[in-house]
């Protein structure tokens, strides 16, 4: 029993550490790459959204399982086993997408840069995604910068390019563009790239964090079921 006890309670110490561990990861994926996502013509994953709801819940519920183990509660100590379940499945949830969006990534970037291209100049919300996008990335078009010669907005500025595509503010907007000015790299292969090996960190982190549960799961069963009857008000008979 104290064995158990001394175990299911440092795990709780390591699980309130990996959920405020989740919690940052998910709120810094919901940060660094919900710019990027928008510009994906695929549904945006669901990973950083469950990791933060999860990791949030995992917070809680560690102090909770810390506090049923310290006093032998068998009803505290089956739920929180039940909570270690629903984290189970919901880490696996978050890491499977993670994985299985990044498989697909490649297609929905590329379809979406070439639609926030061709609707640039008339959709607000896709120009300064996409404006971003170049900035940050110093990269320019989806393949090239030769997309924007090509481009609705690029015919009608006589062939030019957007300022984010430029190195510095003066001398890339000419028509033809000085090439020398231009972030030369196109979007599509960095956005990739960026953003699949993201994803694959936060599929590791979440996956990690579920199979730890079955540690806890094991350990909350195992002292529940030992706890003396004395403990629960429950008397034998002489």
């Amino acid at each position: 029993m104290t064995v158990l006890k001394l175990s299911l309670m440092a795990f709780s110490f390591v699980f309130w550490a990996a959920g405020l561990t989740m919690l940052i990861i998910g709120l810094w994926a919901r940060l660094s790459l919900g710019s990027y996502l928008v510009l994906s013509a695929k549904d945006c994953p669901s990973a950083p959204a469950i990791l933060l709801a999860t990791g949030a819940a995992v917070i809680i519920w560690g102090f909770l399982g810390c506090f049923g183990a310290a006093t032998e509660h068998r009803g505290l100590l089956r739920a929180y086993g039940a909570f270690l379940t629903a984290v189970l499945a919901a880490g696996l949830t978050a890491g499977l997408s993670a994985l299985r969006y990044r498989q697909n990534i490649a297609q929905g970037f590329q379809e979406g840069l070439r639609r926030a291209l061709l609707a640039y100049g008339e959709d607000e919300g896709m120009a300064d995604a996409l404006d971003a996008l170049q900035r940050a990335l110093s990269c320019c078009g989806v393949q090239s910068y030769r997309d924007w010669l090509t481009s609705p907005w690029g015919l009608e500025q006589n062939g030019s390019v957007p300022l984010s595509c430029c190195r510095a503010r003066r001398g890339c907007q000419r028509s033809p563009p000085d090439t020398r000015g231009l972030h030369r790299d196109g979007c599509f292969s960095k956005v990739s790239a960026f953003v699949s090996s993201n994803m694959f960190y936060i599929a590791t982190a979440a996956l990690g964090l579920a199979l730890l549960q079955l540690i806890g799961i094991v350990l909350a069963c195992l002292l529940a079921a030992r706890i003396p009857a004395h403990l629960l008000g429950i008397t034998t008979p002489p």
